[in-house]
């Protein structure tokens, strides 16, 4: 049912789901120590409903921000309260409390046209993402894979909201692969509530409003991505279990064994091993090396990594049949 609803909302382009404010906090705790003296940039964002810009204006002194800047898509009402939409887009531009009563109030806040609609691919955003630090929003899942590479291409650091499915994409997988990306502290299973546009067709059982009017569903599988570091990254995972062939068989077209679950990695086996997506989930770069990934969307020799005996189709057999898709890894302390 989910992701029918996210497959009608691509198609609409109505994909820009709101995060709530508890999913920002729950992520934003492991990262504060970079935001300090940090102009941060929201360019996916409307400060009405946005608690990226809850987050970080409420927080501004003591996180020891510099300079917050929203892109509001369409928008260009003063009052952020507001519901009314317009053809004009706005960016807001917020340093610091200057009244004393640590609330960023509206005369705070430096609201200013854009000339064009506040996408962020338009040159009006990326001169604004050029001036900024760290990016930190939930982007559009149907531009997803754009969106990241215009992070990558002006070497931005970033925390954005995505779909597991797309660790996946080549072009995403490449930046695992090549560790210029990983996945976030704080969503590692579960869903997660996003707040859906007013007339989105839905008819989820998880759907509900609340005084206001303002409409909500469980969306899954949902997970942060982020090129920032942080202590839990680097935490080991736990090895129990001895290699043996019969509970560990080789692929019939890779020289690597399946691993059908990350708790499962064997301690010491020295080979290259398919485990699943979710290891990324847990993955230590100080404890293993990403190869590459087995998966149905055709051979890429760069992204499957290792040597391949089949032809079109890259996910891994095992005696005929297709596993899921898997992320080839390789122990770096056997």
């Amino acid at each position: 049912m989910i992701k029918r609803e996210l497959d009608l909302a691509k198609a609409n382009k109505q994909d820009d789901f709101y995060t709530s404010l508890s999913v920002v906090e729950d992520e934003m705790r492991h990262h504060t120590k970079n935001f300090k003296n940090k102009t941060i940039f929201c360019n996916c964002d409307d400060p009405r409903s946005s608690k990226f810009f809850h987050y970080f204006a409420y927080n501004f002194e003591k996180l020891g921000i510099k300079k917050l800047i929203t892109t509001c898509y369409k928008n260009q009402n003063r009052d952020l309260f507001s519901t009314n939409n317009s053809e004009k887009a706005v960016f807001l531009e917020y340093e610091g409390d200057k009244n004393g009563n640590k609330i960023p109030d509206i005369e705070e806040i430096g609201v200013k046209e854009l000339k064009g609609d506040g996408d962020f691919r338009s040159q009006e955003c990326v001169e604004l993402l050029k001036q900024s630090d760290i990016v930190v929003t939930n982007p559009p899942f149907s531009l997803f894979r754009e969106y990241v590479d215009q992070l990558i291409k002006y070497k931005k650091k970033f925390i954005i909201i995505g779909n597991q499915n797309a660790i996946t994409y080549k072009e995403t997988f490449r930046l695992f692969l090549n560790n210029k990306i990983w996945i976030g502290a704080s969503i590692h299973s579960g869903d997660r509530e996003f707040q859906i546009p007013k007339d989105l067709q839905t008819r989820s059982k998880s759907l509900r409003e609340d005084e206001e009017g303002k409409r909500f569903i469980k969306v899954p599988g949902v997970r942060w991505f982020t090129n920032l570091d942080f202590k839990q990254r680097h935490e080991d995972i736990i090895l129990y279990k001895k290699y043996n062939h019969e509970e560990f068989p080789t692929y019939d077209n890779y020289q690597a064994i399946e691993v059908s679950k990350t708790k499962e990695i064997p301690l010491d086996y020295s080979g290259v091993m398919g485990v699943p997506i979710s290891f990324l989930l847990k993955h230590n770069p100080d404890q293993f090396d990403i190869l590459g990934l087995g998966a149905s969307a055709g051979y890429d020799r760069e992204i499957v990594g290792i040597p391949f005996k089949g032809e079109k189709d890259a996910r891994c057999l095992i005696k005929g049949k297709n596993t899921y898709a898997r992320i080839f890894i390789k122990n770096k302390r056997i």
